[in-house]
C-alpha cells in the first residue's frame, strides 16, 4: 500500500520509521515544514521525496504523489486540502490526542489538563472538513496522573498511543482495503483552541527617536509606497507600522515612522513634498510621552473562525474593567478551499494599573474557551 505522511518533529519522524519496516506499506512521498525538520531529514536519509510546504497552513494538491492510497498526517498543523485528499484512494487519516469528540483543536492535550480530565485519550479519525470532526477510526484511552504536565502526559502516554493507533489503522487498511468509520457524536464535542503564552514584544525604542504618522490619499498608481520608503530610507527611519489599501481607485495609507530626532524636521519636509506628486499628505508628530501611573500599555491579539458577536463580546469585557481601547485593527481572512472565514482582532489597551496582567489574563481566556477563538495578551513596554 502507498503512503503519503503529512507531519514534523519527532512524532511524525517515528511514525515514519516504524511504518516503513512494515510488510507492504511504501511511502510515495513526505511533506513537512521545513527542510531541516526532523521528518524531513528521516525521509531524505531514506531515499523518499519531501515535499517542503510553501505555505504552512495547508497541503495543496501537487504534495501528493499520484496513485497514493492513504495519506497519514502525524502532528501536523497543516491543513489537508480537498484537492490533496482527492489523489488519495482512501483519502486521509490523522491523530489526534483527545477522546473525539472531546477536546477538538490545536491543544487537545493542554486542555485535558486544564480541564481536570482523569482520563486522556488518542484517536485516530478520518480527514475532513471540520475541525478534527471526521470519522473515528480507532480510539484507545488512558488515566491521567496526579500533577502530571501536559507534556509528561505526551511523552509517557499519548504520543506511544498514537503511534500504535496509526499503526493499527493503516495495517488494517492494508489488507482489507477500506478504513474502519464510526461518527463522533456532536453533542459531547469540546473546543481546545490554542493556548496563547504573552506575545512576544518588541522593547521600547530610545527616547532620541521621534514618530512620524503619515496620512497618504491620491490617486493610485504605481510606485507610491517605492516613494515613502526611499524617503524614510535616506534619513534613516525605521518602518514602524503601515496600513495601505485602495478604496474607489484611490491609494489611502498610513505608515508609522521612527526616526532620530534630529532627523525628523527634514524628514517630514522630504515627506510634504510629495504633495507636488498630486497626494494629500498629513503628518502627525510624537516624541512619546509617558503614560500616567495608573494606566499601563497592553497589546492583545483575538484569532477565531468568524462569527457574530465577537467583538461586541470582548470590547464589553473590557469596558465593564474600565479598559481603553487606545489602538484596534480588525480583519476577515477566507482560509484555504473549505471557504472558512477567520475574524482577527489586533488592538492596543490602556489598562489600571490596579488590575493584575494575570487576572486580565485569566479572564480573557475564559472568554476564549467562551467564543472558541485563541487571545494572545502581552504587556508593552512604554515610554518613560
Amino acid at each position: 500500500m502507498k503512503c503519503a505522511l503529512v507531519g514534523s518533529r519527532f512524532f511524525a519522524a517515528s511514525v515514519f520509521e516504524a511504518l516503513r519496516k512494515e510488510e507492504g506499506i511504501e511511502f510515495t512521498s513526505v511533506v513537512a515544514p521545513a527542510d531541516d525538520d526532523r521528518l524531513a531529514l528521516a525521509a531524505r536519509a531514506a531515499g523518499v521525496a519531501v515535499h517542503v510546504l510553501a505555505n504552512p497552513k495547508i497541503v495543496p494538491g501537487e504534495a501528493i504523489a499520484h496513485g497514493t492510497d492513504l495519506i497519514i498526517a502525524a502532528h501536523t498543523h497543516a491543513r489537508v486540502s480537498n484537492e490533496a485528499l482527492a489523489r488519495s484512494r482512501l483519502g486521509g487519516i490523522g491523530y489526534h490526542p483527545s477522546l473525539l469528540p472531546r477536546h477538538r483543536g490545536i491543544a487537545a492535550v493542554e486542555w485535558t489538563i486544564l480541564s481536570g480530565d482523569p482520563i486522556a485519550g488518542g484517536s485516530v479519525y478520518h480527514l475532513a472538513d471540520g475541525w478534527d470532526a471526521g470519522a473515528v477510526a480507532a480510539q484507545n484511552w488512558c488515566f491521567v496522573a496526579k500533577g502530571e504536565s501536559a507534556r509528561e502526559l505526551w511523552e509517557r502516554a499519548l504520543a506511544p498511543m498514537g503511534l500504535a493507533l496509526l499503526s493499527q489503522v493503516v495495517h488494517c487498511a492494508r489488507l482489507d482495503g477500506k478504513l474502519p468509520a464510526f461518527a463522533q457524536d456532536p453533542r459531547f464535542a469540546t473546543k481546545a483552541p490554542m493556548i496563547r503564552r504573552s506575545v512576544v514584544l518588541t522593547e521600547e525604542r530610545a527616547s532620541t527617536h521621534t514618530s512620524l504618522v503619515v496620512t497618504i490619499v491620491g490617486a493610485d498608481r504605481h510606485g507610491i509606497v517605492s516613494l515613502l520608503a526611499e524617503r524614510a530610507q535616506q534619513f534613516g527611519a525605521n518602518w514602524a507600522a503601515s496600513r495601505m489599501t485602495r478604496l474607489a481607485g484611490e491609494f489611502a495609507g498610513m505608515v508609522h515612522l521612527e526616526v532620530q530626532r534630529e532627523n525628523a524636521d527634514a524628514l517630514a519636509l522630504a515627506l510634504r513634498a510629495l504633495e507636488s506628486n498630486g497626494l494629500q499628505v498629513v503628518i502627525a508628530r510624537s516624541d512619546g510621552h509617558a503614560l500616567p501611573g495608573d494606566l499601563r500599555a497592553v497589546e492583545l491579539e483575538l484569532v477565531g473562525e468568524d462569527r457574530v458577536g465577537i467583538v461586541s463580546s470582548l470590547t464589553r469585557m473590557l469596558a465593564q474593567r474600565s479598559i481603553s481601547i487606545e489602538n484596534i485593527h480588525t480583519e476577515i481572512v477566507r482560509t484555504g478551499g473549505t471557504g472558512k472565514q477567520t475574524f482577527k482582532v489586533q488592538a492596543q489597551l490602556l489598562v489600571p494599573a490596579t488590575l493584575a496582567i494575570d487576572d486580565l489574563r485569566a479572564e480573557l481566556g475564559a472568554l476564549a474557551s467562551e467564543m472558541m477563538v485563541d487571545i494572545g495578551l502581552g504587556e508593552r513596554p512604554t515610554s518613560a
